[in-house]
């Protein structure tokens, strides 16, 4: 069985903002697995357990660059907050953004390997590492080129967007950016959503309803038939699709309307977009300090 540490509790706290026991119980369940862990928290405490699921992990900063119909989105990690503001570690997020827009490279291996100031960007990022003294990464990039129109957004530089779209007004193209950083939609529709989240989600709903037909059962009710436990559970699967998919989403700027409704009514139709938030899916290291100073007093002793 794995060993729970107080690093792991506080990472799934940090996830999840579930109370600490809860979290300790859950890592035991779940034999050290962070993501089950959550899942099990989803289960027992609802929308409480999720609530800060898309809290970011790790440091860095989000580039855009925009030439005519050619746009990329990259995003450049490092170790601290404190880099995130250092003019040459945001010069070179920005000149990577450039580099990809102007030379589509295969992956960031590919981007690594070109030419820039007198060296390769691989040579260029090493030796800033060196000038800074703390690591930093090319992590992921998209690049769209379309005949059809570029909007993008930038929330300070820890989210960005880039979408294609045809339209007449070029003002509902960035607020449909500005929405997506705003709700963070992981597919145009809920046919793009992918077969394993949407498994992921099954699961989570089948268990929770489970659980509370075995409560029902403790308090001497009768368990729900079988067949409206599954529609249960296909309405909770369906109610997360409509939440995570563009078009279904209810308009920032207007909640009466979903934004499949508000294209219609400007005639407008998007065609694709990329959304990236800072760390997203990182695990960022949880250093606890009294732990630290503990073990190390711990040696010494030793």
């Amino acid at each position: 069985m794995a060993v729970i540490t107080a690093a792991m509790v506080g990472q799934l706290r940090a996830k999840t903002d579930a109370p600490m026991m809860e979290c300790k119980k859950a890592l035991t369940e779940a034999d050290g697995d962070l993501q089950k862990a959550e899942d099990l928290l989803r289960v027992k405490l609802g929308n409480k357990a999720s609530k800060a699921s898309s809290r970011v992990t790790a440091e860095g900063v989000i580039a855009i660059h925009v030439d005519g119909n050619t746009a990329s989105i990259i995003e450049v990690n490092c170790e601290t907050d404190f880099v995130t503001k250092n003019d040459d570690f945001i010069a070179l997020a920005n000149s990577c953004a450039k580099l990809v827009n102007d030379n589509n490279p295969a992956d960031v291996a590919a981007l690594s390997a070109l030419p820039f100031d007198g060296k390769t960007l691989e040579e260029y990022r090493t030796a800033l590492v060196g000038r800074i003294g703390e690591n930093m990464s090319i992590r992921r990039f998209a690049r769209h080129e379309s005949s059809a129109k570029i909007a993008t957004y930038l929330h300070g530089t820890r989210i960005g967007v880039v979408v294609e779209y045809e339209g007449p007004d070029e003002q509902v193209g960035k607020d449909v950016a500005m929405h997506i950083a705003a709700m963070k939609p992981v597919a145009l529709s809920s046919e793009g959503v992918s077969p394993e989240l949407i498994e992921r989600e099954r699961s989570v709903a089948a268990q929770k309803a489970a659980e509370d037909s075995a409560k029902a059962v403790a308090e001497g009710k009768k368990a729900q038939p079988a067949d409206i436990v599954a529609r249960r559970v296909e309405g909770s699967v369906q109610k997360f699709l409509k939440e995570v998919s563009l078009l279904n989403q209810p308009f920032v700027k207007n909640d009466k309307q979903s934004v499949e409704q508000m294209l219609k009514e400007a005639k407008t139709t998007l065609k694709s977009f990329t959304l990236y938030v800072v760390g997203e899916g990182i695990e960022k290291k949880v250093d606890n300090f009294a732990e630290e100073v503990a073990a190390q007093m711990a040696a010494s002793k030793a």
